[in-house]
């Protein structure tokens, strides 16, 4: 009789790259129950009902993208299912998408109470990765359901779109009411931004055993500054492109946003303060002064994919339209410079999987202010960080850090994030010297285009396992979807 076996699975002969370690080890990693149990050399693979040669490659804790928009322009019953595909194929295990009501997303407004719970239903069964969402309460009502949302649903990261005060998502917005979907008496203002972090502030009270895990993000630019820089920059007809979007929503209007949200979140205690996808040097400037002024407050600073790899010369032109807007090579480097320096916590995408005939004007395709905002990235998460970052010195563990480790914590993933016993046994097979050219037509998204095109990266995901189940092997998606709802903390 054939004794029982420890492990379900066993991944012999990888390099093993764990976040706050100082070298990457070499070893073995065991998984049994969806979890890692052992680590460690010369496992026996005799234990294992199934064994996997690493055949040397990196092995990465499953990437943490804490910053996707999954069905907001498609529906939401087909994002799930493709772009969670590209997430896989990305070595992403961990997909958290913000979600709110109003136009786009389900087209709806009203109570999360009830329009929650529809999204969790459209969501089962189709993500092939592990899944959250981040909520933005909208109106007055939604910010009273923040305890239902942490409590019931195990929501504990919220959002403010501060450009929204003026400004549609493409766009000015004369009917502010109808495109949010909220009542014609409500404002999406500065106050509405303070009663929001009062109400995140009450949560963290309320729930002290999840107090770490509760935090709100913000889009930090300002209606009023790119209203009067869009008309400058159209009247003036001198730039265009990707150098003429920049200019309509400037840089300063990010530091400006930055300087006003976080003087909220001291004025109002709310002290867990995401602040995102940050573009450029003034940008990122405004927001480490704001962390010396108001030391107390617990900042957080992302930087997307995207703005690390692309500049506004790059020849994708509208199609790397996105809000905050694509920078100067100049902002680039220091980008770069900041996150080399530990000032920046993590690397997400930002992926909002925009497809071509949606993108950009029929009539005028190279238009930059009649294209949508936003497009897909996250399965060139970990290899443009890593092709870009290596040349610059990011070393691996520090890599693991910013796509895995920092997010995870920040957002009550406690059991994602890491390869150590315990933990969720995602897991990513990456090989540093292979090179490739990114083509939109190998990638599993339904966008159909990538701002990438034609850029060449170094360092490829070879096979995905997302709670030991081999999610993506060799260049395709494995098995049906297999990602579950993601409650935090959790």
């Amino acid at each position: 009789m054939q004794a029982t076996k420890k492990y379900d699975l066993l991944v012999k002969n990888v390099r093993i790259v764990r976040p706050n370690r100082s070298a990457v080890q070499r070893g073995d990693v065991a998984v049994a129950d969806g979890k890692f149990v052992r680590i460690g050399r010369e496992i026996d693979a005799a234990e294992a009902r199934k064994v996997v040669d690493g055949k040397g490659l990196l092995a990465f804790p499953g990437l943490v993208d804490p910053h996707m928009h999954t069905g907001i322009y498609s529906p939401l019953a087909e994002d799930a299912v493709s772009e969670s595909r590209a997430a896989a194929q990305g070595g992403v295990t961990s997909s958290l998408n913000y979600f709110r009501t109003g136009q786009y997303y389900l087209n709806k407004g009203g109570p999360y109470e009830g329009f929650f719970p529809e999204v969790l239903a459209i969501s089962h069964g189709r993500f092939h990765v592990d899944y959250a969402y981040h909520l933005a309460p909208m109106d007055r009502g939604h910010i009273d359901e923040i305890p239902l949302l942490v409590e019931k649903h195990g929501v504990t990261s919220f959002k403010i779109y501060m450009f929204y005060g003026g400004y549609g998502l493409h766009g000015a917005s004369s009917h502010q009411h109808e495109f949010l979907m909220i009542d014609r008496e409500e404002k999406y203002d500065i106050a509405h931004f303070e009663f929001v972090m009062r109400g995140v502030q009450r949560a963290m009270e309320q729930f002290p055993d999840r107090r770490d895990a509760i935090s709100l993000s913000l889009h930090c630019e300002t209606a009023e500054i790119m209203a009067a820089y869009t008309k400058l920059v159209q009247q003036e007809g001198r730039l265009d492109g990707l150098r003429a979007y920049s200019a309509a929503r400037p840089p300063h209007s990010e530091g400006l946003a930055i300087c006003i949200a976080s003087y909220l979140a001291h004025e109002t205690s709310c002290l867990n303060i995401n602040l995102l996808h940050l573009t450029s040097r003034k940008a990122v400037a405004a927001a480490l002064t704001m962390a010396k002024a108001f030391p107390h407050v617990n900042f957080r600073r992302e930087v997307t994919v995207g703005h690390l790899l692309l500049d506004y010369d790059a020849p994708a032109g509208v199609l790397a339209k996105v809000n905050p807007p694509i920078r100067s090579r100049a902002d680039v480097e220091y980008l770069w410079e900041t996150l080399l320096d530990r000032k920046l916590d993590w690397v997400c995408s930002d992926h909002a999987c925009c497809r071509h005939e949606m993108k950009v004007d029929s009539n005028r395709p190279g238009e930059v202010f009649l294209g949508k905002s936003g497009f897909g990235g996250t399965e060139y998460l970990l290899s443009g960080v890593a092709s870009e970052g290596r040349k610059r010195g990011l070393s691996w563990n520090r890599i693991a850090e910013l796509t895995s480790w920092n997010a995870a914590q920040r957002f009550g993933l406690r059991s994602k994030g890491d390869i150590a016993p315990g933990y969720d046994a995602d897991l990513v097979l990456f090989d540093p010297d292979k090179s490739f050219v990114v083509r939109a037509a190998k990638s599993e998204s339904s966008q159909g285009y990538t701002p990438f095109e034609g850029m060449e990266l170094t360092g490829k995901v070879v096979s995905t396992f997302l709670r030991g189940n081999l999610i993506y092997d060799k260049g395709k998606v494995v098995g049906p979807p297999r990602g579950q709802y993601l409650s935090r903390p959790c």
